[in-house]
C-alpha cells in the first residue's frame, strides 16, 4: 500500500537531500545558483529558532516550541539575514508560529 502526503507533494532528492516538495528542490536549486554567483552567503538548510524553551508550571513540564525554516541566508546587497519557509498552503500552526517569530 503507497502511503500518500497529507498536502499530495512528492518528495525529491537532489544531492542527497531530500526535499518535501518540488517547489521546495527548485528553491534549493535557484538559492544553489545565487550562492555560486555571490549574491547570497551562508546557505543553511532546515535552520532551527528557538521560540520558547522548556518550562516547568505547577509540577506539568511544557516542550519547547521551535520554528523550522527551510533555508536561511545572508543577502550579499546589504548583507540582511533572510529566513525562507517554502509553502504552498500556509497552515495554522504555521502561522501561529509565525507570529511568534
Amino acid at each position: 500500500m503507497r502511503k500518500y502526503n497529507k498536502y499530495k507533494n512528492k518528495k525529491i532528492a537532489i544531492d542527497n537531500i531530500t526535499f518535501d516538495s518540488k517547489k521546495e528542490a527548485r528553491r534549493y536549486n535557484e538559492l544553489k545558483l545565487m550562492e555560486k554567483a555571490g549574491l547570497i552567503t551562508n546557505l543553511a538548510l532546515q535552520p532551527k529558532f528557538l521560540l520558547q524553551d522548556k518550562f516547568k508550571y505547577k509540577g506539568k513540564t511544557y516542550r519547547k516550541i521551535e520554528y523550522i525554516a527551510d533555508f536561511s541566508y545572508v543577502r550579499m546587497k546589504d548583507d540582511v539575514l533572510v529566513i525562507e519557509d517554502v509553502k504552498g498552503l500556509k497552515t495554522d500552526v504555521y502561522r501561529l508560529k509565525e507570529k511568534f517569530f
